[in-house]
C-alpha cells in the first residue's frame, strides 16, 4: 500500500483500528504468562473469530498479533529460533480474517532491553532486530506497519528507520504517555510528534496509556505541531479490580461517545487497546460515522528537538542562541581531553551553556589524534544525558556526519551545507533521510563570493536542490556569512542585507558567527556589540557564540524585550540573573589582578551553606549526579587518597548524591535514562567500595529485600532499577528475577528472613499475582512487609489486595522501603 493511498482512506472518513488482542483472547482461554504468540499458532480459530468479529464491526486496519514477534522477546520463551515463522504464520491469520474487507499492519513494538547509553543495546543491532522482523513480515504481505506501546523515542526512532531502510509501506509510530503527559523515558507530545515526523513516520499517535478522556489532550497538542494525521488508542478506561479479577470498566456506549471529541481533537484514525471489545469497536465506528477527518495541515513553527525537548525556530520568534563551546578548535586542554577519550570538560561545557541561556548546543570534534566519529558519537551520548538542548552536528566529514544523525535520538541541526561539489551532493541526501534541518552556507566551489549578488545566487541554487530532492524550505536556516570589517568595509552592510532579503523576500530564518565582524580590530566587543543589535533588528534569528559572553547575551535578550515578544520581560530578568555569577567571578579576578586583598561584596556570604557547595563540587558527588560509570571509580580511589575514609565516601557523598538524583527525578529536572545512569554509576562505587568498607569491620547488616516480577509477566526493566536503586542504598536486595510464582517468592522470603518483598507487574492481566503472594503470605503468617509497583499498578490497587504500600518509581520506592522498615 502507498502512503497516498492510506492518506486518502482517512480523508474521506475517520479510519477505525481493531480493539485489543490480548485481554481478548484470555477471555477464550489464554493464560497469564504464556507466550501470546506461540498461543494463538496453537489456537488459530481463537484468533480469527476475535479478529473477524473487529471486522464486522468496522474495522479497516487490523494489527496482525506480531506484537512481542522481535527476536530478543521470542528469546525469552526460547523461540528466537522460530522468528521467521511465527510472524509469517500470524500475518496470514489476520490476512484471513481481514479478507478483503480490511488492511493488514505489521505490529511491532520495544525489545525490552534498553539501547546505550541507557542499557546495554548498542544501536545498530537493535536496527538489524526490528529489520529482521519487518522483512519477515513485509514477506508475509502486510499492508503496513505500526510501531506501538513504546516508551523510548530513540527505540521508536530506531525503528522506523530500520522500516524505511526495508520497503516504502506506510509507518504508524505509536507512543505510550503516562499521566504526567511525557513517556516512560522523559519524551514530551510535541517533541515525539517533531522527531518521529521528520525521521519518516507516516501517521503518528497514542496508544494504551490512558482511557479516553486523559488521551485528548494528547492528541490535542500533538495536532498542534503535526505535518501527518494522528492515531489515537485508548484503553477502556482504567483497570479496576472486581471479585479479584481486573476489567476495564468503561462500557462500550461510554467508550464510544468519546469518538467525536477525538475527531474533533485531531484523530484521523482511532480504535481502542486494553479492554476494548469488537462491541466497543463496533459502536465506536457507528458513532463518527458521516464524521469529516482534519487534514493535516503543513503550517507549523520550525522546530529542532532533543528526545526530551523541542525548540522552535520562528522568523519573527525570540532570537536564540547556538552555544558554540564545544568545539577543540583553539582549545588545548580539550583536545589532550579528547585524545585520551575523556569527556569531561565536553560535559562541563554542555551543563555551563545550557545554564547561560543557550537554546541549542553545537558539537564538533574536530582535531587531530583521534577517531572523529567515534569521539563524535560519545560526545552525543555523553551530552545527551547532561542536557535537553537539541544539538547542532558540526564536522567536516560526511560519514561522521551521517553516524551522528542516524544516533541522535532528537531532530539535529547539520552545520552546514554549502555548494560545494561534496557537501551538497552527499550532506542534502543526509538531511532528507534523517529529516535534519540545516545551516545553507554561501560557498561554493570557488570560495568566497565576490559580491553580494553571487551570494544571492549560491543560496537560490541551494534552495533549488533541496526542492528537487524533496527536502522541505522549512528544514533550512541561512548563514549570513560574516567577513571582518577590517579587510571588507561593506562586510557588516552586505550582511545585514542578506538578512533582510532571507527574512523578507525567502521567508527563510539566518544564522551566522557574530564575532567575524570585527576580526583584526580592537575592543571587538564594541563591534561585537553594535553589530548584533543591528542584526537582530534587520531580522536575523539566531547566532552561533558563546554563551558566557555576557554582552552577548544581554543585547539578545534585551532585544526581545524591546521587540515585545512574548515572555520577554522576565526571560531577561532571569537572563541577568543567570549572568551576575560571572560578574562576581570578573570582579574578584579583576581585585586579584590588581592586588586587592580586600574582600568583594560576594564573599561576604561565602561560608553560608558551606559544607552544602562542598558536597556537590566534589568530583564523587558529580560523577554520580552526572551518570559518570566510566570514571567514578577514579574519583572514588582520588577521595580516598586524600584520606577520606570508605564509609565516609558512601555516607557523605554518594548517598547524598543519588538523593539529589532522586529530588532531580520528583522535578522532573531527571527522567529515566538519568536515573538509571546515575543508579549505575553509584552502583559502580559502592562494589568498589565494598571490599574496603568489610575490611573496616563499619559495613551495616541491612535489611533483606526479595523483588520479582510476578508470575504470567516477562517485564523486568522496572523491577531491575528498583533493584539496583535498593542495592546502592545498601539493602541485601535478593532478585528472583522475572515470572516468578508466589510459593517461590513466599519461600524465598522465608529463606533469607526477608523483611521486605517488593512485587512488580507491568500488564493487567497479571496484577492479581501480587494479590496471591500477598495472601500466601498470610495464610503462612510470615512477618514481612509487601510492596508493589508497575505501569498498572495504584495506591487504590495496593489497599485493594492488601500490599503495605505502593511506589511510584524506583527513587519512591527507596523512601517506602525506609518508611515501612520504621514502622
Amino acid at each position: 500500500m502507498k502512503t497516498e493511498e492510506l492518506y486518502t482512506m482517512i480523508q474521506q472518513k475517520p479510519v477505525i483500528l481493531d480493539g485489543a488482542t490480548g485481554s481478548n483472547l484470555q477471555k477464550v482461554g489464554m493464560k497469564p504468562g504464556v507466550c501470546p504468540e506461540e498461543w494463538i499458532l496453537e489456537n488459530e480459530d481463537k484468533l480469527i473469530d476475535l479478529q473477524k468479529s473487529f471486522v464486522e464491526a468496522g474495522t479497516n486496519i487490523l494489527y496482525a498479533p506480531t506484537f512481542s514477534g522481535n527476536r530478543i522477546k521470542l528469546e525469552e520463551y526460547g523461540l528466537a529460533d522460530r522468528a521467521e515463522e511465527i510472524n509469517k504464520r500470524l500475518v496470514g491469520l489476520s490476512k484471513r480474517a481481514a479478507g478483503d474487507k480490511a488492511l493488514v499492519a505489521g505490529d511491532m513494538t520495544m525489545t525490552g532491553v534498553a539501547l546505550e547509553p541507557v542499557g546495554p543495546m548498542k544501536l545498530e543491532a537493535l536496527i538489524n532486530i526490528y529489520k529482521e522482523q519487518a522483512k519477515y513480515l513485509l514477506e508475509a504481505g502486510v499492508d503496513l506497519f505500526v510501531v506501538e506501546t513504546m516508551m523510548s523515542l530513540a527505540e521508536t526512532r530506531a525503528a522506523v528507520i530500520a522500516i524505511k531502510e526495508v520497503c516504502n509501506l506506510p509507518v504508524i509510530a505509536s507512543l505510550t504517555f503516562q499521566e504526567d503527559g511525557r513517556t516512560l523515558y522523559g519524551t514530551d507530545p510535541v517533541t515525539a510528534v517533531v522527531v518521529l515526523q521528520s525521521i519518516g513516520a507516516d501517521i503518528i499517535g497514542v496508544n494504551c496509556s490512558t482511557g479516553p478522556g486523559e488521551m485528548i489532550p494528547v492528541i490535542k497538542k500533538m495536532k498542534e505541531y503535526a505535518e501527518v494525521p494522528i492515531l489515537a488508542k485508548p484503553n477502556a478506561g482504567l483497570p479496576v479490580l472486581e471479585d479479584g479479577v481486573t476489567v476495564y470498566p468503561m462500557t462500550p456506549e461510554e467508550f464510544a461517545s468519546w469518538g467525536p471529541a477525538f475527531i474533533e481533537a485531531g484523530a484521523g484514525l482511532i480504535g481502542g487497546c486494553c479492554g476494548s471489545t469488537p462491541e466497543h469497536i463496533r459502536m465506536l465506528a457507528e458513532k463518527v460515522s458521516g464524521l469529516i477527518t482534519k487534514a493535516p495541515c503543513n503550517i507549523h513553527p520550525i522546530m529542532l528537538a532533543s528526545e526530551r525537548k523541542s525548540q522552535e525556530i520562528a522568523l519573527d520568534g525570540k532570537f536564540l542562541v547556538i552555544g558554540e563551546r564545544i568545539n577543540p578548535t583553539g582549545k588545548k586542554k580539550l583536545q589532550e581531553e579528547l585524545r585520551v577519550g575523556k569527556l569531561d570538560l565536553v560535559e562541563e561545557m554542555a551543563e555551563q551553556q545550557e545554564e547561560m541561556g543557550a537554546h541549542i548546543l553545537d558539537i564538533n570534534m574536530g582535531t587531530n589524534g583521534i577517531d572523529e566519529k567515534e569521539m563524535m558519537l560519545k560526545a552525543i551520548s555523553k551530552v545527551t544525558m547532561v542536557s535537553s538542548l537539541p544539538l547542532c552536528i558540526d564536522t567536516s566529514y560526511v560519514e561522521v556526519m551521517e553516524a551522528a544523525l542516524r544516533a541522535y535520538p532528537g531532530r539535529a541541526l547539520i552545520n552546514s551545507i554549502s555548494l560545494e561539489t561534496e557537501k551538497i551532493e552527499k550532506l542534502l541526501p543526509l538531511a532528507k533521510k534523517y529529516g535534519a534541518m540545516f545551516i545553507l552556507l554561501p560557498l561554493s566551489d570557488e570560495g568566497l563570493p565576490k559580491s553580494l549578488a553571487e551570494k544571492k545566487e549560491i543560496i537560490n541554487t541551494i534552495l533549488e536542490k533541496a526542492k528537487k530532492l524533496g527536502v522541505s524550505k522549512n528544514q533550512i536556516i541561512v548563514d549570513g556569512l560574516v567577513t571582518t570589517v577590517g579587510a571588507n568595509k561593506n562586510a557588516a552592510l552586505e550582511t545585514l542585507e542578506t538578512i533582510r532579503y532571507c527574512k523578507e523576500d525567502l521567508k527563510l530564518c539566518t544564522t551566522m558567527g557574530l564575532s567575524n565582524i570585527s576580526f583584526g580590530l580592537p575592543e571587538r566587543p564594541y563591534v561585537n556589540g553594535a553589530f548584533a543589535s543591528m542584526a537582530i533588528a534587520s531580522g536575523l534569528t539566531m547566532a552561533i557564540a558563546n554563551p558566557s559572553n555576557q554582552l552577548l547575551m544581554g543585547i539578545s535578550f534585551a532585544s526581545d524585550l524591546l521587540r515585545n515578544k512574548e515572555g520577554s520581560d522576565i526571560a531577561y530578568i532571569e537572563q541577568i540573573q543567570r549572568m551576575e555569577p560571572l560578574k562576581e567571578a570578573a570582579i574578584a579576578k579583576a581585585a586579584k589582578t590588581a592586588g586587592n586583598g580586600e574582600k568583594q561584596p560576594n564573599e561576604k556570604n561565602a561560608a553560608v551553606g558551606e559544607a552544602d557547595g562542598n558536597i556537590k563540587k566534589n568530583p564523587v558527588f558529580e560523577a554520580v549526579l552526572k551518570g559518570n560509570k566510566d570514571g567514578i571509580v577514579d574519583v572514588v580511589k582520588k577521595e580516598l587518597s586524600k584520606g577520606t575514609k570508605p564509609g565516609e565516601i558512601l555516607d557523605g557523598l554518594l548517598i547524598p548524591a543519588i538523593n539529589e538524583v532522586g529530588v532531580l527525578f520528583d522535578k522532573q529536572k531527571y527522567f529515566l535514562p538519568q536515573l538509571i545512569s546515575s543508579a549505575n554509576t553509584m552502583e559502580q562505587a559502592v562494589e568498589y567500595l565494598e571490599p574496603l568498607l568489610k575490611e573496616g569491620g563499619i559495613q551495616e547488616k541491612m535489611p533483606t529485600i526479595i523483588i520479582a516480577t510476578v508470575e504470567g509477566d516477562i517485564h523486568d526493566i522496572g523491577k531491575n532499577l528498583v533493584a539496583l536503586m535498593l542495592r546502592n542504598y545498601g539493602y541485601d536486595v535478593i532478585d528472583l528475577g522475572k515470572d516468578v510464582p508466589a510459593d517461590e517468592i513466599i519461600a524465598a522470603a522465608k529463606e533469607h528472613n526477608a523483611s521486605i518483598i517488593v512485587l512488580s507487574a507491568l500488564m493487567t492481566t497479571t496484577m492479581m499475582r501480587m494479590k496471591d503472594t500477598i495472601a500466601l503470605k498470610e495464610k503462612e503468617h510470615l512477618d514481612v512487609k509487601v510492596m508493589i509497583g508497575g505501569a498498572v499498578t495504584t495506591q487504590s490497587f495496593a489497599d485493594e489486595i492488601g500490599a503495605d504500600g505502593y511506589s511510584a518509581d524506583a527513587a519512591d520506592a527507596v523512601r517506602l522501603a525506609k518508611k515501612l522498615l520504621a514502622e
